[in-house]
């Protein structure tokens, strides 16, 4: 004879019990190896920003050296502080750009001057100024350059709007500069 009754549906409720509470533990955990990986994503981040932000502070050091090596004699103490300037950022994976005869890519250098060349059909860096500086794919400071190439495109005068008068319609009624009075 088999037991059925208040048994078996006391023993159906602890089965489906136990399953509901599986479930919230496993929700659960879910959540928390979430947040954990988050967590983790997140002080990488944090870092990298933290360390990116110290760089750049430090850039102008660089700098001074570079101007220093470029127009004082070169004594062993300048080249030691150089070469050890040079070798901790680039172990930090910083990296210098910005080289004569790149092609200029506004996104990555400043252009504070272009020297127009008639037979150039790019623009190239003529002279860097001052070095870029990369960390990883982080751009920390664009190059500084001087550009040569073609002249810019010319720009046309745009069309006037719907419902605006043009110059000739300002010239007819004196209200342009076009208007000289007699």
């Amino acid at each position: 004879m088999t037991r059925s009754g208040p048994h078996s549906t006391e023993l159906e409720q602890l089965r489906c019990l136990v399953q509901e509470r599986t479930a919230d533990l496993q929700r659960v955990k879910a959540e928390y190896d979430n947040y954990r990986k988050r967590v983790r994503r997140d002080r990488l981040a944090v870092r990298e920003i933290a360390a990116a932000n110290v760089l750049k502070a430090l850039l102008p050091v660089l700098d001074a050296v570079d101007r220093a090596l470029a127009h004082e004699p070169l004594t062993p103490g300048l080249k030691d502080i150089a070469d050890s300037l040079q070798e901790q950022f680039g172990s930090l994976g910083v990296r210098s750009f910005g080289v004569v005869g790149d092609l200029f890519d506004p996104t990555c250098q400043d252009a504070l001057t272009h020297h127009v060349c008639a037979a150039a059909d790019r623009l190239v860096c003529s002279a860097v100024l001052r070095h870029g500086y990369r960390l990883g794919e982080h751009l920390l400071r664009p190059a500084t350059v001087e550009v040569t190439g073609p002249a810019p495109p010319t720009r046309n005068a745009p069309a006037p709007k719907c419902g605006v008068r043009g110059a000739s319609a300002r010239a007819d009624t004196g209200a342009g500069p076009a208007h000289q009075p007699g």
